[in-house]
């Protein structure tokens, strides 16, 4: 049988970017939380690729935890562009009142300054790190031609922003008319685009129905209304309250030959309020748990490898 690989992939940004607004400061306290994730990983032989933006490329604690890490080829570090804080500024216009969260998408902004931030993250995640930069992922998911093209220009050989089957066109931009990608059409597969190498992060659309997690009647009617349509959408992501369904999820895929999974995760969720969803202690604490039961699940099936490799 073929070798069936694990990536962990860890958007690695500020502090709950979930209730950002423009001028706000963004902190990276986060970074502090991080050795951890690290370590549950390498005890389980597996090597998370963390996609880093502005911010906390230039946060000394988790350059000087992580450079080591990923000379010694235990981690890797990609690059994950959030719009709004990389250099260089330019103002993009809108006429409606920016809600939190809001943020524009890089491909709002014209090409050439697309490009611009694309070349001062590179060149500041090489130079911080000492070594290529080969993988992406994009803020807020969304990518255009102009961008793929653009990554190809600087070397990058992989990008994991597409998630199939699902439409963003319902998370508004910053500028009048700007929503998200359309993915509803796109492959669960890994495909070229251009010379980059698009592998989508693990979402499927699967009948399952399972008892409600609230004891709720309506959450045990939309369960069913879920497994008779079809669209029980499921990330290999943790959200505090769907170990079961990861769990299925790796099962699924398993089962239908595909080559890899790729669990995410922000690196703002390892830490207590540093998110909307994981605000306290205790709910890091259930956050590990979870973790580590669908780590010690998927070891057993599949061999853990950066998205690089």
């Amino acid at each position: 049988m073929n070798k069936r690989y694990f990536l962990i992939s860890v958007d690695t940004e500020g502090d709950d970017q979930w209730s950002w607004t423009p001028g706000k400061e963004i902190t990276t306290e986060n970074a502090r939380c991080l050795p951890r994730f690290q370590e549950l990983c390498e005890s389980f032989g597996f090597k998370p690729t963390y996609l880093t933006n502005y911010e906390m490329c230039r946060d000394e604690r988790f350059v000087k935890y992580m450079k080591p890490k990923a000379q010694h080829g235990l981690c890797e570090i990609g690059m994950h562009l959030h719009a709004w804080n990389c250099p260089p500024d330019y103002q993009l216009y809108s006429s409606k009142e920016i809600k939190a969260g809001q943020c524009p998408y890089l491909v709002e902004y014209p090409t050439e300054i697309m490009e611009q931030k694309i070349k001062t993250m590179t060149d500041l995640l090489a130079n911080t790190f000492d070594n290529s930069v080969v993988t992406h992922r994009a803020g807020r998911w969304a990518m255009d031609d102009r961008y793929y093209e653009i990554l190809e220009k600087y070397g990058y050989k992989a990008d994991c922003s597409v998630t199939p089957g699902v439409d963003w066109r319902n998370c508004e931009g910053f500028v009048d008319g700007s929503v998200g990608s359309n993915y509803i059409n796109e492959s669960e597969k890994p495909h070229f685009v251009g010379g980059i190498m698009e592998i989508p992060m693990t979402v499927r659309h699967l009948r399952k129905l399972s008892a409600p997690k609230t004891g709720s009647f309506r959450e045990f009617l939309g369960r069913i209304h879920g497994y008779i349509s079809g669209k029980h959408e499921i990330w290999l992501r943790p959200n505090g309250k769907n170990i079961e369904d990861m769990m299925y999820l790796v099962d699924r895929c398993f089962k239908s030959g595909d080559e890899y999974i790729m669990f995410m995760i922000h690196s703002s969720e390892l830490m207590p309020g540093g998110s909307w969803r994981f605000d306290t202690d205790e709910k890091i604490e259930k956050l590990y748990g979870d973790i580590e039961k669908l780590f010690a699940y998927v070891s057993s099936k599949y061999t853990g490898i950066t998205i690089g490799e």
